[in-house]
C-alpha cells in the first residue's frame, strides 16, 4: 500500500493519521522530494481519469496564470501540468493492496477498504 502526496498537506496528514490509527502500514511518496512517477501518473489517469486528479479547487491551481489553466483540456495537457507542478494533483493518491486507486480522503469509502 502506498500513499502519494505532500507532507504538509492537511488532507494528507489526516489520511496518514487515519491509516496509522488502524495499524495499516503505508509507504509514503513525497511529491516535493521525489516528484511524480510518470508511469504511476499514467496508471492513475487510466484508473480515475485525468479530471479527477487535477485539483481545480486548490491554491496551486488558482495561482496558475489563466492561460495555463485554459490549456488543460485533455489527458495530455493535464499530464504535462501534473508532472511539472505536482502540487496541482488532488491529494492523497492511494494505491491500495488490492490494486484499487483512490484520490482524496474519504473516511467512509476507506473504511470499506480496510475491513
Amino acid at each position: 500500500m502506498k500513499l502519494y502526496g505532500l507532507p504538509n498537506c492537511d488532507t494528507v496528514r489526516r489520511a496518514r493519521a487515519w491509516l496509522a490509527a488502524r495499524g495499516l502500514d503505508c509507504a509514503f511518496h513525497d511529491f516535493k522530494k521525489s516528484g511524480v512517477p510518470p508511469a504511476r501518473l499514467d496508471a492513475w489517469m487510466a484508473a480515475l481519469g485525468w479530471a479527477r486528479l487535477v485539483n481545480r479547487q486548490g491554491l496551486t491551481w488558482r495561482r496558475l496564470p489563466e492561460d495555463e489553466r485554459e490549456r488543460v483540456v485533455d489527458a495530455a495537457s493535464a499530464r504535462a501540468l501534473m508532472l511539472a507542478t505536482p502540487a496541482v494533483i488532488k491529494r492523497p493518491v492511494v494505491e491500495w493492496r488490492d490494486g484499487r486507486v483512490t484520490v482524496g480522503f474519504d473516511e467512509a469509502q476507506w473504511t470499506t477498504f480496510v475491513r
